[in-house]
Formats: C-alpha cells, sequence, structure tokens
C-alpha cells in the first residue's frame, strides 16, 4: 500500500469510528502536541492484558480478518 492509499484509508477508519468533526480534531491534536506513538503504546496499549489475553485476542483478530 503507498503512501496516499494508507493515509486514505486512515482518515476513512478516524472518519467512521468518531466522525468527521472528531476526526478532524484528532488530527489536530498529533500535528499540535509532541506525541511518541512508540513509547505510548509500551506504556498503554496491553498495559492490563497477560500474555494469553493478548495472544487470544490476536487470535480472533486474525480470524475475523484473514485478509489482513
Amino acid at each position: 500500500m503507498n503512501n496516499t492509499a494508507l493515509m486514505n484509508r486512515g482518515i476513512q477508519c478516524l472518519n467512521n469510528e468518531l466522525g468527521l468533526l472528531d476526526a478532524e480534531r484528532f488530527v489536530a491534536l498529533l500535528i499540535r502536541e509532541p506525541f511518541d506513538y512508540t513509547q505510548w503504546r509500551k506504556d498503554n496499549l496491553f498495559k492490563d492484558m497477560s500474555l494469553d489475553e493478548i495472544i487470544n485476542e490476536a487470535d480472533k483478530y486474525s480470524k475475523a480478518n484473514p485478509d489482513e
């Protein structure tokens, strides 16, 4: 997937999930605020999940989305 297609898909996902206004706010926040996604992911994404829970969720996602 090229950069343009990725950006279009990302914006579409944001719009679908957040709605147009909140998607725009989210993008503005990312641009305005210093944000280290890698550090945030390490600190927050799976914070309250055990390894078994993470594996189970990944397996469920994989089965529900076989083309990804």
